[in-house]
């Protein structure tokens, strides 16, 4: 009788360490993710007053989609395109504050305020909104797969 006790409390510790070792590594995952979204987050702000065209070909999927503050849905083409015409679409100024980054497993949200200057498409801008940004892990990198923006109050 001892020794199926023994047998059965040795199941139990192992199922519960085995529970603490995935719990611990599913905690690791999800502050890695954090990191990384929060890194691509500012190093978007560095782009954008680069005009780095080269870093939205990497971060942005194909069928990325974006919606600007004035209510316009641009592709990634579209972007790519705007970005081929810094006179018209540059970014003198921006600072990004309050992001949040939510993660679930292989999808994250970043939700943060941004305040910036520059042109777009021609028109001066200069205003504060608060923007979604979507991302999914797609081969081992976090890509970006949608954007929403709209003016802050």
């Amino acid at each position: 009788m001892k020794t199926k006790n023994r047998v059965y409390w040795i199941l139990i510790l192992v199922a519960a360490v085995s529970v603490a070792v995935v719990a611990m590594a599913q905690t690791t995952a999800k502050s890695d993710a954090v990191a990384a979204i929060t890194k691509l987050e500012s190093d978007s702000v560095k782009a954008d007053l680069a005009n780095d065209k080269a870093f939205y070909q990497g971060l942005l999927t194909d069928d990325w989609t974006g919606a600007d503050s004035e209510g316009t849905w641009f592709t990634k083409a579209e972007l790519l395109k705007m970005l081929d015409d810094p006179k018209n679409n540059n970014t003198k100024s921006e600072k990004m504050s309050d992001l949040k980054v939510r993660v679930y497993g292989t999808t994250a949200i970043a939700t943060y305020k941004d305040t910036y200057e520059g042109m777009f498409n021609g028109e001066h801008r200069a205003t504060t909104i608060l923007s979604t940004d979507t991302f999914a892990k797609i081969g081992g990198q976090w890509k970006e797969v949608a954007n929403h923006a709209c003016k802050a109050k």
